[in-house]
C-alpha cells in the first residue's frame, strides 16, 4: 500500500468472544475522498469504524491514520464521528448540544457553534430542546456535533437513516464540499444509491473485505448492472 494514505490498516482482527467481527482485513483510504463501507447489518462496518477511531483495540493487526498509529490522543482532536445511534442530550437545546461537543474537543467559540448550526440548516431551532425535534432534525444536530471542531477525518455510521430524500441530498452535497476542502470521509451504509455517491467502496461481508473500487469498477468486475447484484455475486464467491 502507498505510504501517503489517510488510513492504512493491515491484518485487522477483532473478536468478541467466539464472534469474529473483523477477520484479517487490509484497508487503504486515500486522503480527501469519501470511502464507503457497504454491507448488510452484522458485516463488521461499525466495528471497523470503531477500530479506526481507536475506540476499541484490535486483537491482531495495525492501524495508521494520517501517519500516526491508532490509538493516538492527537488524532482524536482531528476526527469527527457521527454514530448511527444519536448521542444527543434530549433536555438540552440544539446550541447547548453543539457547544458541549465543541468544548469536549477544545474548539468552543460562539461564532463557530452558530456557523455550524447554520451549516446544517438548524438556526431557526437553535434554542429548541432536542426532545422537541423530528428524527431528521436530530440527524442534522448530530452531524453538527461531529463537524463543530472542523475535523480533517470524518466517520459517519449510517448518517441518513430515517431522513427524507431532500435532507439526504443536502447531506451528500455537504460531504462533497468537505472532500473539496481536503476532509477524508468514511461512511457506513447499506443503501445502494448512497453507495453510488462514494468516491470508492469497500464491500464487507462477515468481517472480510470482499472487493473494493469505484462503483463502476465493482459492477464491471462482477458483470452486474447494479451494486446490489455485484455485492451478491462477490459474496457468493
Amino acid at each position: 500500500m502507498p505510504t501517503d494514505l489517510a488510513i492504512q490498516a493491515k491484518g485487522l482482527v477483532k473478536r468478541f468472544g467466539s464472534v469474529v467481527a473483523v477477520n484479517g482485513l487490509d484497508l487503504g483510504v486515500e486522503p480527501g475522498i469519501t470511502y464507503g463501507l457497504l454491507g448488510p447489518n452484522g458485516s463488521g462496518k461499525t466495528t471497523l469504524v470503531r477500530l479506526l477511531l481507536g475506540v476499541i483495540l484490535p486483537n491482531e493487526g495495525s492501524i495508521t491514520v494520517m501517519g500516526r498509529r491508532v490509538p493516538d490522543r492527537v488524532l482524536r482532536s482531528q476526527m469527527g464521528y457521527m454514530p448511527q445511534s444519536l448521542a444527543l442530550y434530549e433536555d438540552l437545546t440544539v446550541t447547548e448540544n453543539v457547544s458541549f461537543y465543541a468544548r469536549l474537543m477544545d474548539a468552543y467559540s460562539p461564532p463557530r457553534v452558530e456557523e455550524t448550526i447554520q451549516l446544517v440548516d438548524m438556526a431557526s431551532r437553535a434554542r429548541s430542546a432536542v426532545s422537541t425535534l423530528s428524527g431528521g432534525m436530530k440527524r442534522r444536530v448530530s452531524l453538527a456535533c461531529a463537524l463543530v471542531h472542523r475535523p480533517v477525518m470524518l466517520f459517519l455510521d449510517e448518517p441518513t437513516v430515517g431522513v427524507d430524500p431532500q435532507l439526504r441530498a443536502q447531506f451528500w452535497d455537504h460531504f462533497q464540499r468537505l472532500n473539496q476542502q481536503g476532509v477524508t470521509i468514511v461512511v457506513c451504509t447499506h443503501v445502494m444509491d448512497e453507495a453510488e455517491r462514494c468516491t470508492r467502496l469497500g464491500l464487507l461481508h462477515q468481517g472480510r473485505l470482499l472487493a473494493e473500487g469505484t462503483a463502476r469498477e465493482l459492477r464491471a468486475r462482477a458483470g452486474a448492472e447494479t451494486l446490489e447484484e455485484a455485492f451478491l455475486r462477490f459474496s457468493s464467491q
